[in-house]
C-alpha cells in the first residue's frame, strides 16, 4: 500500500498543496490504492511535500513520484499522446510549476488579507510566545523564495499581469477540448487542475483570482476535473455560494 505524505484539505480545497494534489490525482488516474497521512515538509527527504511510501522506497518530489509510479507500476500517464504531445505537456508543466505557481502563491502568501486567514493558521499549534516570529519568519523565506524566482522583483499589477498571461496561454491551450491534450486526461492534467483550483477557490481574494475566473472554459475544466477525481468534495456547491 502506498502511502502519500501531504498537507491536508483547507482553504476551500480537498488539498492545500497543489504539488500534493497533482500526485493524489496521479494516484487516482492509476487507480492505485494508497493512505493519505498529514506531514510536515521538513520530514521529506527533500524538505518539501509530497513524498510517498510505496514498499521499502521513499520518494520525493511530485515529478520524481510520478515518474517511480510509471516504472514501478507500469502506467503510463500518457499513453494516448504521441512524441510530441509528450513534448508539449512537458513545456506546459514547466509553465505551471515554474512560472504561474509563482503568481498564484504571491496571491496566497503575500497578499496580507490571505495571509492571514491561510497559510499563519499553519503555526496556530505553536507556543503563543513564539507564534508571530515563526509566521514572519516563513512569510519571509517565501517572500525570498520569491524573489529568487524572479516574480517577487514585479509590482503587483505586474505579477498579476504575468499571472494573466500563463491562464490565456492556458485557455488557449486547453480550447473546449474536455482535457488539455485531448479527449482523455494524461499526466498534465494533474498539475493543471490542480493549480487553477488552489488559483480559483473563493478562499483566497485577489485580482489574478478575478482575472481566472473570466476564462469560462478553464472554470470548467476545474469544475469536470474536481467532479471526476474528488467526487466526494462540495466544489460547485461552494463556488456556486461565493
Amino acid at each position: 500500500m502506498i502511502t502519500l505524505y501531504g498537507i491536508g484539505p483547507g482553504f476551500g480545497l480537498p488539498e492545500i498543496s497543489p504539488y500534493v494534489t497533482k500526485t493524489e490525482v496521479q494516484l487516482r488516474m492509476a487507480g492505485l490504492k494508497y493512505v493519505k497521512q498529514q506531514a510536515m515538509p521538513d520530514t521529506s527527504p527533500k524538505g518539501q511535500l509530497p513524498y510517498i511510501d510505496d514498499g521499502d522506497e521513499r520518494v520525493a518530489d511530485s515529478t520524481f513520484i510520478r515518474q517511480h509510479l510509471e516504472k514501478k507500476h507500469g502506467f503510463d500517464f500518457d499513453a494516448a499522446l504521441d512524441e510530441r504531445q509528450r513534448a508539449e505537456a512537458w513545456a506546459i508543466e514547466r509553465m505551471i510549476e515554474n512560472h504561474f505557481n509563482w503568481a498564484s502563491g504571491y496571491a496566497r502568501w503575500m497578499l496580507p488579507e490571505n495571509f492571514a486567514k491561510g497559510p499563519a493558521h499553519f503555526f496556530d499549534a505553536a507556543p503563543e510566545n513564539i507564534r508571530d516570529a515563526l509566521r514572519e519568519d516563513v512569510r519571509g523565506r517565501v517572500a525570498e523564495n520569491m524573489r529568487i524566482a524572479g516574480l517577487a522583483r514585479h509590482t503587483p499589477d505586474e505579477i498579476t499581469e504575468l499571472g494573466t498571461r500563463s491562464l490565456s496561454a492556458l485557455s488557449m491551450l486547453l480550447g473546449w477540448k474536455p482535457y488539455l491534450m485531448g479527449d482523455r486526461p494524461s499526466g498534465i492534467d494533474a498539475i493543471a487542475f490542480a493549480s487553477l483550483a488552489g488559483l480559483m477557490t473563493p478562499f483566497f481574494d485577489s485580482p489574478l483570482r478575478d482575472r481566472a475566473m473570466e476564462f469560462s472554459n478553464l472554470v470548467a475544466y476545474v469544475d469536470r476535473m474536481m467532479a471526476r477525481y474528488y467526487p466526494e468534495h462540495q466544489w460547485q456547491r461552494m463556488m456556486a455560494a461565493a
